[in-house]
C-alpha cells in the first residue's frame, strides 16, 4: 500500500512522539537503609514543633550536649531557640537539632594492671550494668589494657560475648593509659558504625608505660567526630597528675571523671553515666569558617530559658577539623 508522503510524515511523528513521552521503567531497587544507621529529615519537625530532628551532614559538626541548672539537675525539654553555639567566639548557625535517646558505639577501656586484680569483678559488673542501662541498639567493644593493650570484643550487641571479653583478667603489668586510650579511638574511627561515640574508662592508677603524652592523646581524642570520655579513678588520694589527667579528657571531650572513694560506688556511677548518655541533646552546625582552613576550634554552647536563673552546657571545648565523618 502507498501512502502520500505528508501521511508518512504524520506517522513518523506520532511514533516520534509516543517513544519520547513513554515513561522509563526502572529495573534497579535500592537498598533500604540500615535501622541503625537511619536518620529523620534534617529540621523535620516533632509534633510540638519546637523541637527538631538531627541528620548528620558531611559539613556539620556534631555536638552532644547535657544541660544542668544551677542544682545539678538535668535539664531536658528545651527548645532549639534556647541555645546559642560559638566557634571561636563566632556564632554559628544551627542546622539540627534533635533530643531524644540515640544509640552511640561505645568501647569500654579497663585497666587489667596487677593493681586492679581485687578490683576487676565490681568493675566488670558496673560495665554489664552500664551496657545493660543503655540503649539496646548501641553497639559496643571491650579493650583490656596493662602495659599493652587488646581489642578483646570488636563492636557487638551481645551481651554474652561483652562478659567474656570482661573476665580475661590478666591483672599484671604496668599501666599504658594513654595508648590504650588513643588506640581504641583509632578502631572506633575505623569501623564505629554510629555517628555518637563513647569511651567508658576505669583504671586505678597513673600511666607508667605510655608511649602517647597526654598531651597526644588528648589531641587525638579532639578529632572532629571523637568520643566522649566517662572516665572512673580508682585512685589514691596523693595521684594528684592521674586525677588530673582523667579530668582533661573528660573535659575536654564533654564528658565527666568520676573519683569515687570506694569501690562501691563504681556500679551506681556507671548508672549516671547511662543516664547522662541517653539524656543528652545532639546539636548540628555547619562552621562558617571552612573546615579546610586548619588549626583547632573552641567550641562553647550557653543555653538559656525563662523559668530557669542559670543553665550550664557540657560539651567538647573544641575540635580539630578534617577527620572523615562516620558512616
Amino acid at each position: 500500500m502507498h501512502l502520500p508522503n505528508d501521511r508518512w510524515l504524520v506517522l513518523l511523528l506520532i511514533f516520534l512522539f509516543l517513544t519520547t513521552t513513554a515513561p522509563t521503567q526502572n529495573t534497579s531497587v535500592p537498598a533500604p537503609p540500615s535501622p541503625r544507621t537511619q536518620q529523620p529529615q534534617e529540621n523535620a519537625p516533632s509534633e510540638d514543633n519546637s523541637i527538631f530532628v538531627f541528620k548528620k551532614d558531611v559539613e556539620e559538626v556534631a555536638l552532644h550536649a547535657t544541660v544542668v541548672d544551677d542544682k545539678n539537675h538535668m535539664v531536658m525539654n528545651l527548645p532549639k531557640a534556647a541555645f546559642t553555639v560559638m566557634e571561636n567566639g563566632h556564632p554559628q548557625p544551627m542546622t539540627s537539632f534533635r533530643q531524644e535517646d540515640i544509640p552511640v558505639s561505645m568501647c569500654i577501656v579497663i585497666d587489667n594492671s596487677g593493681s586492679m586484680r581485687e578490683k576487676r569483678d565490681q568493675v566488670n559488673k558496673a560495665a554489664l550494668n552500664l551496657v545493660r542501662s543503655s540503649n539496646p541498639q548501641d553497639e559496643v567493644c571491650v579493650v583490656n589494657f596493662n602495659d599493652e593493650y587488646y581489642l578483646d570484643q570488636p563492636f557487638t550487641n551481645k551481651l554474652p560475648l561483652l562478659k567474656e571479653a570482661l573476665e580475661k583478667v590478666e591483672a599484671r603489668g604496668g599501666t599504658a593509659l594513654y595508648d590504650a586510650m588513643v588506640a581504641t579511638s583509632n578502631e572506633m574511627k575505623a569501623h564505629a558504625r554510629l555517628q555518637k561515640k563513647v569511651l567508658f574508662v576505669v583504671t586505678d592508677g597513673e600511666d607508667n608505660a605510655s608511649t602517647e603524652t597526654l598531651e597526644q592523646t588528648v589531641r587525638n581524642l579532639q578529632q572532629e567526630n571523637g568520643p566522649t570520655v566517662y572516665a572512673i579513678g580508682l585512685l589514691e588520694k596523693s595521684a594528684r597528675r592521674a586525677r588530673r589527667a582523667l579530668e582533661t579528657v573528660a573535659q575536654d571531650t564533654g564528658g565527666i571523671a568520676f573519683l569515687p572513694k570506694t569501690l562501691a560506688e563504681v556500679d551506681a556511677i556507671s548508672s549516671t553515666i547511662a543516664h547522662d548518655i541517653r539524656s543528652q541533646y545532639t546539636i548540628g552546625y555547619k562552621p562558617t569558617t571552612p573546615k579546610s582552613v586548619g588549626g583547632y576550634r573552641t567550641i562553647h554552647v550557653e543555653a538559656r530559658a525563662k523559668g530557669y536563673k542559670k543553665l550550664v552546657v557540657r560539651t567538647r571545648s573544641g575540635y580539630y577539623p578534617g577527620q572523615e565523618q562516620s558512616r
